[in-house]
């Protein structure tokens, strides 16, 4: 996808958009500095203005994430109120694009609550159509300053793209195009696991790198409005790490 058909539509449909849409529905280093997105938006539950920068924003995931592995969760409020109070909109902090797998369930991760994720997952965490055009809403009509593309230790997608290539096979029906989005990320001189798990963080980069080229989502971060990242969560420690 070359863009999105939403930053090219009059005002008036986006205003339409938005109003459809939202009414239904680790440390902060080397992050470009500049202009950056300045929503004082509340949170749901109440706990202070959402974070309006990419850096603020990563904090408070790097934080809850510590919370998470140490098991002093918050727990984030999803009271009758908090329900309520997301009925008029929606104002997500941080967009996620993860993988499918049941143990990595963003929110848990990253211990937030309602309102404050705007989460996208396919296996291996695969960038098609559907998920670019999901992604770009949250940045345009969202105004959310940060993208994060979380893989995973031990990742089914990444073991099976990485198996199916050393055999020379074909994956059954539509698994195929997960092959094919994988195999750019596997090495060929890496053997075992260890090629198995330099895939998962590759392919974590080379979607990076695509989101971060994406003509609707460049002018943003060049300006500092946003930052995408890599991250990786590592099913025995539960903790989250930066990928460069």
């Amino acid at each position: 996808m070359t863009g999105s058909t939403e930053g090219s539509a009059p005002l008036g449909r986006r205003r339409f958009v938005r109003a459809g849409l939202t009414g239904t529905v680790m440390a902060a280093v080397g992050l470009t500095s500049g202009p950056a997105a300045t929503s004082t938006a509340p949170r749901a539950d109440g706990k202070g203005p959402r974070p309006g920068t990419p850096e603020s924003a990563l904090r408070e995931l790097t934080a809850g994430n510590a919370r998470w592995r140490t098991f002093h969760e918050h727990n984030p409020d999803r009271t009758r109120a908090v329900r309520q109070a997301l009925v008029a909109g929606q104002h997500p902090f941080a967009a996620v694009l993860g993988c499918v797998d049941s143990r990595v369930p963003p929110e848990l991760v990253f211990d937030q609550g309602l309102g404050d994720l705007l989460t996208v997952r396919s296996a291996g965490s695969v960038l098609d159509e559907a998920v670019l055009a999901s992604i770009t809403y949250g940045v345009l009509e969202l105004d959310i300053p940060l993208i994060v593309v979380l893989g995973h230790q031990s990742c089914g997608a990444v073991t099976a793209a990485v198996q199916a290539v050393q055999a020379g096979q074909t994956l059954p029906g539509h698994m195929q195009y997960l092959s094919e989005q994988i195999r750019p990320a596997i090495d060929p001189t890496l053997q075992g696991l260890a090629r198995v798990d330099e895939a998962i963080s590759a392919n974590v980069r080379l979607v990076r790198s695509r989101l971060a080229a994406e003509p609707d989502l460049a002018p943003r971060i060049v300006a500092g409005g946003l930052a995408v990242v890599g991250a990786r969560y590592e099913l025995t420690s539960q903790q989250v790490r930066r990928i460069r």
